[in-house]
């Protein structure tokens, strides 16, 4: 009979912390709108269209060397999509200013075996 008091009251215990974890916000949703809006454009080229040859793929990387290395770049210019396609390279994606979508394009263009830059960064305000 001691032991229904101290049962009882475990019980209760346990209800009320559970109750509280629903009572929590739910962690919104990522607004991804800005990228959706972007991708939207099938006539665009995307990242499943890079090439595999090893002269396309040798100048993304060196691209993306180049990019990353740049401290004076923000995070968002560090993070754009580099597509290369038989020589033609696609920059595409956000940045903060004008002068770093102007920066990007010129490491992409001193890349040797880059034929042609397709400048679609977009400067977008933060």
């Amino acid at each position: 009979m001691k032991r229904l008091p101290l049962v009882l009251l475990s019980c209760f215990s346990l209800l009320a912390i559970g109750s509280f974890s629903f009572a929590q916000d739910p962690t919104p949703a990522p607004n991804n709108t800005g990228v959706n809006a972007r991708d939207r454009n099938t006539e665009a080229v995307t990242a499943d269209q890079q090439s595999n040859s090893k002269s396309d793929m040798e100048i993304t990387r060196r691209i993306r060397r180049a990019v990353v290395k740049d401290d004076a770049l923000s995070m968002m210019a560090h993070n754009v999509k580099i597509i290369t396609v038989n020589g033609t390279v696609t920059l595409r994606g956000p940045v903060k200013t004008e002068k770093e979508k102007v920066v990007i394009a010129r490491k992409a263009r001193a890349v040797s075996g880059v034929d042609r830059v397709r400048n679609q960064l977009k400067v977008e305000a933060q």
